[in-house]
């Protein structure tokens, strides 16, 4: 089954990328401020890790030469991120058709993708940066959005962007034990 994922990768992408625009997913997923950053935003970027698989041999050889130890990648997927992460982003991305399109482009082929091709490629320290980074990011603004008391995003409540806080601080945490556990127990240069 694992000889066969690279092939069946791009076309799991295209099945989850599909489902992901029907309208009831993205009514369901849009409703909650929770559901847009948590699930349909990482859902996005696992479409664009997996169409890595899709690229021809000659292109994936180009982008290698560009991209010295993923850090290209994960320079583009980090400036790509920190757009999604603004409240006005993700307001925008419900209220606005263009926005949804932005979003629905950008996050698999600017996040996803560089992920995709370059985590392969970092070394341990550039995968530590880039998880603690991950880290602080997920504390930050989960701590943002549980003690703010004004609304940050127009289309969700106050509620919403509370539970979308507390629910951050779990995810960060939970990462943050996981990269602890590897440190203390595993290796970080095992695929």
């Amino acid at each position: 089954m694992i000889a066969h994922w690279p092939r069946l990768a791009p076309s799991t992408a295209a099945v989850l990328f599909a489902a992901l625009l029907l309208p009831p997913a993205r009514a369901w997923l849009e409703g909650r401020m929770s559901l847009q950053m948590l699930v349909q935003i990482p859902l996005l970027i696992g479409t664009g890790c997996l169409l890595g698989g899709a690229l021809p041999p000659r292109i994936a050889a180009g982008i290698a030469r560009w991209n010295h130890h993923g850090i290209t990648s994960l320079v583009l997927a980090t400036l790509a991120g920190m757009f999604w992460m603004l409240p006005r982003s993700l307001d925008a991305a419900v209220s606005e058709p263009w926005m949804a399109f932005a979003k629905f482009t950008s996050v698999p082929l600017l996040i996803g993708l560089p992920l995709g091709l370059g985590w392969p490629r970092m070394g341990f320290v550039v995968r530590g940066v880039f998880l603690l980074e991950l880290i602080a990011t997920f504390f930050r603004l989960g701590w943002l959005y549980l003690v703010s008391p004004v609304r940050l995003c127009n289309n969700y409540l106050l509620d919403d962007q509370q539970r979308s806080g507390m629910a951050m601080l779990v995810i960060g945490g939970l990462v943050l034990a996981g990269v602890a556990i590897k440190l203390v127990w595993g290796r970080f240069d095992r695929q």
